[in-house]
């Protein structure tokens, strides 16, 4: 009994730590650089255009709903755990109405945090570019603004930061 229990301790510890990450998505986008769009700020007066954002640091641009749950939920993430998060400059939007971006730009304090610019994509044109299948819906750069990979859900931390930096 002793000689088949530790070996079947053993494995359900393995397992127990293995890393369950999001599955990649596949967009067709791949090796591409950022397309040049606008978004406005949740400032409401600053128009960002994507070929500002510089180079130097991967890009995460996650496209959201304010509402959604599994939105909010990614954004707790990334607030939870934005110290490791820190040099990964995350640009977040959506196509929902305005005021609700405001209240989820406020809810989570998003202006405290230098890396992360929040907006709309008042023209749609994420929308109609990479037609994502569900929110959040996340692209990551590399530091040359060159699309790496694309999930759809909820990430962990130490997901987006593998991806961000292993090229």
């Amino acid at each position: 009994m002793k000689k088949i229990l530790i070996p079947l301790l053993l494995s359900s510890g393995l397992f127990a730590c293995r890393r369950d990450f999001r599955p990649v998505l596949k967009t067709g986008f791949e090796g591409e650089p950022i397309p040049k769009f606008n978004i406005l700020s949740s400032d409401s007066s600053t128009v960002l255009n994507t070929a500002d954002i510089p180079k130097g640091a991967p890009i995460v641009l996650m496209y959201f709903s304010p509402t959604c749950p599994y939105s909010q939920a990614e954004m707790n993430n990334i607030i939870k755990n934005i110290s490791t998060l820190k040099k990964i400059q995350f640009c977040v939007l959506t196509n929902s109405p305005f005021a609700q971006l405001k209240k989820f730009c406020s809810y989570y304090g998003l202006s405290r945090y230098p890396n992360i610019i929040a907006g709309e994509d008042f023209d749609n044109f994420f929308l109609g570019h990479y037609e994502p299948i569900g929110v959040p819906f996340t692209l990551i750069f590399n530091s040359n603004k060159t699309l790496k990979k694309a999930f759809v859900g909820t990430m962990s931390s130490v997901q987006i930061e593998e991806v961000a930096w292993n090229d």
